[in-house]
């Protein structure tokens, strides 16, 4: 059984280490970061944003971390778990990189989890499948955004206290990051009194969402889970369709980098994330302004995710002054990592290697013509386990297709 590395224990067995000098072979030998992104599907929307947002803190960086040349070596998983086990493989094997970012999706990740594990490669992804940090935790992960659910417990509890929803229908994509997403929002308005009365699956590539929205009545609002650009259509054909509900959405689906290409049908929509352009701090004033400069559009929690996600890494090798060689180390260095700025807010990180920090409730709004993300309440150090018991949520099933059930 392998001992885990606490925060203390961390601290004792590197503090040594980070003050000695940095041989002079390793100062001049790039770190090495791998880069998992797609390129193609409805999900490439989220990996352009990865890809610029790990571009802007390498250029803000000058190439440089704790002393080193740092050095991008990008990979297109193609969105499916064979590709992204290949090109996983290959940035390991023979790239030999330091660490990894990404990839983008839930089944992406569970797809390399263990080779990963096995080559002893820290991995920093988005991707927010539940058990990489509960149930079957990777010892070599770390994640800086969230689990699938841990922003929809705070929107479940601010549909209920705040906007007085008692029913809701909810619809997302047919795969795990949707089961996940509406099982924490089901878990949490059903256990404060409110009933989700249908679950909807439409598989990720629907074209024409008319067989579902039919089922769309009878109910307070509408919860949508949808990712990448899937959110864009699915909105415009419940507008087209005449349909008034409210409408709550997750991270993805109100993410302010869609902003520019939502119409009208997007007005008043709430959202939950851990990530909002909006938020006033100078840590993401500095981000947005910097992102604003290179692509000329407002940047959503994809292009934030992995510029955090190089805050982290940056933090962990300064920790160990400059060293990367050890991965067992670098990993705890990440773990330890707590930041009081950065684009999301601050955040650190629990005894399973994912964050805790800020979830924003948001509505669209329309400013000076355009559409934008106004923040409207912050729930503070939110964590993976919302208000729960960490062993009662953990003896729980991992939030799916039907659990929790729906109420009779």
């Amino acid at each position: 059984m392998t001992a885990r590395l606490t925060r203390r224990t961390f601290i004792a067995a590197t503090a040594g280490a980070a003050a000695l000098p940095l041989p002079a072979i390793a100062q001049n030998k790039p770190i090495k970061i791998g880069l998992l992104t797609v390129k193609t599907g409805p999900l490439a929307q989220g990996g352009l944003q990865m890809e610029q947002g790990t571009a802007l803190f390498f250029k803000d960086r000058k190439n440089m971390m704790a002393g080193r040349p740092m050095e991008l070596v990008t990979a297109d998983t193609g969105g499916n778990p064979a590709g992204t086990k290949t090109k996983a493989q290959e940035l390991i094997e023979r790239d030999q990189v330091d660490m990894i970012f990404g990839p983008l999706a839930a089944f992406e990740l569970l797809a390399i989890s263990d080779y990963v594990a096995a080559h002893k490669t820290p991995i920093l992804s988005l991707a927010a499948a539940e058990d990489m940090t509960q149930r079957k935790p990777n010892p070599y992960f770390v994640r800086a955004s969230g689990t699938s659910a841990q922003n929809m417990h705070p929107l479940a509890d601010y549909a209920r206290k705040e906007l007085k929803y008692n029913t809701a229908i909810a619809i997302a994509e047919d795969f795990a990051f949707g089961y996940e997403q509406l099982g924490g929002f089901q878990r949490v308005f059903d256990d404060e009194g409110g009933r989700v009365v249908k679950k909807l699956w439409p598989p990720i590539v629907t074209p024409d969402y008319t067989p579902y929205l039919a089922q769309l009545n009878g109910v307070d609002v509408v919860v949508q889970g949808f990712a990448g650009s899937n959110p864009l259509r699915f909105m415009k054909q419940y507008h087209d369709a005449g349909l008034k509900m409210p409408v709550l959405g997750g991270g993805p689906a109100g993410d302010d980098a869609l902003m520019k290409s939502y119409g009208d049908e997007a007005l008043g929509m709430v959202s939950s994330s851990n990530y909002t352009s909006d938020l006033d701090t100078p840590g993401n004033k500095a981000f947005v302004a910097g992102m604003v400069k290179e692509t000329g559009f407002i940047p959503g929690l994809y292009a934030a995710g992995m510029y955090i996600n190089g805050l982290v890494a940056e933090a962990a090798v300064k920790a160990l002054g400059g060293r990367t060689d050890d991965k067992a180390a670098l990993i705890a260095a990440m773990r330890a990592v707590s930041l009081a700025d950065s684009p999301r807010g601050p955040f650190h990180f629990d005894h399973f290697g994912n964050v805790v920090g800020n979830v924003y409730i948001r509505r669209v709004v329309k400013e000076n013509g355009k559409l934008a993300q106004h923040t409207i309440k912050t729930y503070n150090n939110v964590s993976q386990f919302w208000t729960f018991d960490e062993k009662w949520f953990l003896a729980q099933p991992v939030y799916s297709r039907n659990y929790p059930p729906l109420k009779s």
